[in-house]
């Protein structure tokens, strides 16, 4: 009987689907177990083969956690809300929910081939309304609460607003706008609701804010940082410039705390705390206030509020004992200050400079550190200590979201600020003793003492940073504090397939639609552009407002500010729904609550969640954040949302490449004497052909005749060599290639961009044509992709999951290489011939040997390791020496192949469900118990030693392990191997080593 995978793994996916064999148990006496991948975007392209990488991993360990006797939630769904379905409905007309749709057929059509053990019945997707319904739940929640820094949470606002009636908010420590006035209870109570209700936006965990965002003028949208890439969008390359616009918003900042000390209570790998703690950047130093002057030294007009006539620059340090250091200040050239402070004189440049700089991404300026630029603003602070005055700059590496967006420049102390001034001329003032700064800035803040500093004169870093405070809390500049880079998150998306707000607006203030009245669902529109006036695509809506009277959503047409107002036009980000998916897995079906109190305690948070690291500073914290403030609502009674997270790592595609030359010069490698040549059709080579193919004539002979040299005897022929620097190099698809890298000149010629790239192009040897290849990222554009549909169907889905388990460890990237899986699919050959012949099963119920028991329970020890430790390469390296070693002792003991069946089906599940089916039991192998591992078979009841003469290993011979030492020597000399090298001689001495080695001397 032969092994044929397409048959198996089509009978046993069917058996799973029809049987539910993976459903979750919603109760069950055994432990609990949460595996979860990270949300797929389903887009248009499909899976390639590194996609399954992770998927394999966590169904592994899901199917490994079923024998162990747990009840395991394996889920899956899609975050189906994007911008790629957005654009081709722009394109196309399309709705993005039938684009969508087509997407997650192919997706599941892809996954199911691969035998996956998920709990399908739970699937979710965030564009079903019955999905996003309890994502505009959460929102309102959260624009329902406000942030208590006293008791480091969240808490419902209405607590708020009984502090407001019964003390004002004087008493209030919040999380909040800054600059709020004072005010009584009685003021409170004599505010208009209108007036409340603008106060109270202030405070909670979602508002409006005009802020400083990334334009992508092409998608028609706002981004977020992590959404671009090298200063253009991450989804099509386009350019994003900054504008400022009236957006929500979420006081992520508000957690900055927590979110840093969660870290230290899961297991997460290092690298991707330290991403997440790099983000949110925790600073301990001092908040100084500068006042500002013009350039006559006249105080202007009322910034901050205050009764004192002055404009003040508010910064952030974490050097205030390098106070007297400052030599000038820097502003981002979005501070609002800086059109307040400009002089007429400095006003054409500083626009100038503000337009170039609106250009450029944050992540550009940032990442720009060799570029200086600014322009002086013609004003000048004042020094809170010496009262000098400080000369006022703009600068693209300051950002106003960062921090204050403002700095105090010490260029002593920083080697940016010492740049700058070195650069625009600016005095340097030396603030170190004992240390030269005429080359570059000293940055180190231990071993030197201050000078030139007054009252900090000879005090340390320590000593000085704790004075200078202490001094600018004195004279009301400034006060001890500690400071965090991460942002709040701009809530607002410009786009048409997203989640829709559940908000309408009366007189320009936003009210919350009620819980019972949701979900509000994405209206119809016949087009998916912004409006004419640059509204976004709900704008194009006919049906977009809200009745408060009948409860829904009705025609624009009545709107009238009444009864009848307008619903918000911008949509949710994408990272909305992906924010609290895995609590909706534990309860997917009920239409009353986003999960059940007895749901979420039972499976209360995901106990391992493997993806891409490339969500480290998006998805993952903004999924923690919205997990503690729903734990902080009492919602949920977990802090963390991931127990363990592992990232896999990629696989990396093997690209075939091509180059093309139409021009370059002959060279005379004696002389070193040039001829320019153009072609009069270009040819199509490799690298590959000229180094390993000896090709480099024929190449040389091929363009010599198509070239537009006249005299083709130019030089002798072997003193020749074609520059070709100038040759273009293309990627072609892998599939027309050969697993060795030999050009299939037919299907590369009927390739549908052959005629666009190469057109009249000649192949230099078309018979004999070696690509070159290269090691890059697996893409569409790069046309490396390999289908696992292909590989399923040419190999089975067993030998493409164990294929790549085996390629290396999963948090490493390693490179596909085809022509190695056919190593895998003979393994999984050779397994099944353990169980049948041509003739049918050959399993038998004898005894089985010793050996064959330690080569099974050295096997399951080795495994079970192995899959606790997410050591998957290795456990596949097991299977193959197990088979090789059964094999060879000719096992087919029914106690030996039960177990071993057992033992790889969490890896190839399809071929251990067919194994175990053809060995007589009926119920589905998936959770059968683990083999349990037995020592005793490890240890060995003899010992093979070495026999050496004076130090040369003659032969070897198997003795008892408990063979006492006399005994062992009284064996080896009447052994006739050792008479025969003795020749009649009597041994000097016989060196027994028990359980290693056996010297005779002499």
């Amino acid at each position: 009987m032969k092994y044929n995978p397409n048959e198996i793994e089509a009978r046993w996916q069917k058996y799973w689907a029809e049987n539910g064999t993976f459903m979750a148990e919603d109760v069950s006496d055994k432990p609990k177990y949460y595996v979860l991948d990270m949300f797929p975007y389903p887009s248009g392209a499909g899976l390639h083969v590194g996609h399954p990488l992770g998927y394999i991993a966590s169904d592994i360990y899901a199917r490994y956690k079923r024998h162990k006797g747990f009840n395991v939630l394996h889920p899956q769904g899609y975050d189906s809300f994007g911008l790629p379905a957005e654009q081709y409905a722009i394109q196309t007309g399309q709705h993005p929910a039938v684009t969508t749709e087509t997407n997650i057929a192919r997706y599941r059509e892809q996954l199911d081939k691969i035998g996956f053990s998920f709990d399908w019945d739970r699937e979710v997707r965030t564009s079903n309304p019955e999905y996003y319904k309890w994502t505009q739940w959460i929102f309102i929640q959260l624009f329902n609460s406000w942030f208590d820094i006293d008791a480091n949470k969240a808490e419902d606002i209405r607590t708020l607003v009984i502090e407001f009636e019964a003390n004002g908010n004087t008493k209030v420590n919040a999380v909040c706008d800054d600059n709020i006035p004072a005010f009584t209870a009685a003021e409170w109570k004599g505010y208009s609701g209108e007036e409340q209700q603008k106060i109270l936006l202030k405070y909670r965990l979602t508002y409006l804010a005009e802020t400083e965002v990334n334009w992508c003028p092409a998608l028609g949208t706002v981004l977020a940082n992590d959404e671009i890439v090298n200063g253009v969008s991450e989804r099509g390359g386009h350019p994003v410039v900054r504008k400022k616009m009236t957006q929500w918003s979420m006081r992520i900042s508000a957690y900055a705390e927590r979110l840093l000390q969660g870290l230290d209570t899961i297991d997460w790998t290092d690298s991707l705390k330290d991403s997440q703690r790099n983000w949110i950047g925790k600073s301990v130093g001092a908040a100084v206030t500068f006042k500002v002057k013009d350039n006559h030294n006249k105080f202007l007009h009322l910034l901050t509020g205050d009764d004192t006539g002055e404009f003040a620059i508010d910064v952030f340090t974490t050097r205030p004992d390098t106070i007297f250091g400052v030599s000038f200040m820097t502003l981002a050239p979005e501070h609002e200050l800086v059109a307040k402070i400009t002089t007429p004189e400095q006003k054409e440049a500083v626009e100038a400079y503000i337009e170039a700089t609106s250009r450029k991404s944050e992540r550009e300026r940032m990442a720009d550190v060799k570029t200086i630029s600014g322009v002086f603003t013609g004003a000048y602070a004042e020094h809170p200590f010496t009262k000098e005055p400080i000369p006022v700059w703009i600068g693209d590496y300051v950002l106003a979201g960062y921090g204050t967006g403002a700095v105090m420049a010490v260029p002593a102390g920083d080697q940016r600020d010492y740049d700058f001034a070195k650069h625009f001329n600016i005095p340097i003032k030396n603030i170190f003793d004992g240390v030269d700064i005429s080359e570059e800035a000293y940055g180190a803040k231990d071993g030197v003492k201050l000078q030139d500093s007054d009252f900090l004169n000879g005090l340390d870093y320590k000593k000085a940073t704790k004075k200078a405070i202490e001094a600018l809390e004195d004279i009301g500049q400034g006060k001890g504090k500690t400071n965090y880079r991460l942002r709040d998150a701009v809530f607002s998306r410009q786009r048409y397939w997203g989640e829709p707000f559940p908000v309408y607006y009366v007189n320009g203030l936003p009210q919350m639609i009620e819980d019972k009245y949701l979900p509000i669902r994405l209206p119809e529109v016949e087009k998916y552009l912004p409006t004419e006036d640059g509204q976004p695509p709900l704008g194009n809506s006919k049906e977009w407002a809200w009745s408060v009277a009948e409860h829904k959503v009705v025609s624009n047409d009545v709107i009238d500010n009444v009864s009848v107002f307008p619903l918000e036009l911008n949509t949710m980000p994408g990272w909305a729904g992906s924010s609290w998916y895995w609590l909706r897995y534990m309860d997917p079906h009920n239409d009353e609550e986003f999960v059940s109190k007895k749901a979420q305690e039972y499976w209360e948070s995901v106990d391992l969640y493997i993806g891409g690291s490339e969500h480290a500073t998006g998805h993952l914290l903004y999924s923690r954040f919205w997990n503690k403030f729903l734990k902080d609502r009492g919602f949920i009674t977990q802090e963390e949302p991931f127990k363990k997270l592992i990232n896999q790592g990629m696989i990396l595609g093997t690209s075939a490449i091509v180059r093309q030359l139409t021009m370059g010069s002959f060279k005379n490698i004696k002389t070193g004497d040039k001829i320019e040549f153009k072609l009069s059709k270009p040819i199509i080579y490799s690298h590959s052909i000229i180094d390993y193919k000896n090709h480099a004539a024929d190449l040389i002979d091929l363009a010599l005749s198509l070239s537009d040299v006249p005299d083709k005897n130019l030089f002798p022929m072997e003193d020749v060599e074609i520059d070709h620097g100038s040759a273009r190099s293309y990627n072609i698809p892998v599939d027309c290639v050969t697993l060795k890298g030999e050009l299939i000149a037919e299907k590369f010629k009927n390739w549908e961009m052959y005629n666009a790239f190469f057109g009249n192009s000649i192949i230099l040897n078309e018979g004999d044509f070696i690509v070159d290849d290269e090691v890059e990222k697996m893409s569409k554009s790069k046309y490396n992709v390999v289908n696992p549909d292909d590989i399923c169907e040419q190999y089975g889905a067993d030998t493409l999951r164990l294929y790549e388990m085996f390629l290396g460890p999963l948090e490493q990237a390693k490179p596909w290489n085809t022509a190695g899986i056919t190593g895998v699919s003979g393994f999984l050959k050779k397994l099944w011939k353990l169980y049948f012949d041509d003739n049918g099963l050959i399993v038998n119920t004898n005894q089985p040997s010793k050996e064959a028991y330690k080569i099974l329970h050295k096997t399951i020890k080795k495994v079970q390791e192995d899959i606790e430790n997410f050591s998957f390469n290795t456990s596949v390296s097991s299977f193959m020496i197990a088979v090789n070693e059964l094999s060879a002792i000719k096992c087919h003991e029914r106690t030996i192949l039960e177990p071993f069946t057992i033992l790889i089906s969490p890896y190839a599940p399809h071929i251990a469900e067919e194994l175990w089916h053809r060995l007589g039991h009926q119920e589905s192998i998936s959770k059968v118990p683990f083999p349990k591992f037995n020592p005793e078979h490890l240890v060995e009841s003899s010992k093979e030693y070495p026999v050496s003469f004076n130090g040369k290993m003659r032969f070897k011979i198997e003795l008892r392990m408990d063979m006492p030492v006399a005994e062992i020597e009284k064996t080896i000399l009447a052994d006739e191997r050792t008479v025969q090298q003795l020749d009649g001689r009597a041994p000097k001495k016989v060196i027994v080593v028990p359980g290693k080695i056996i010297n005779i001397v002499g």
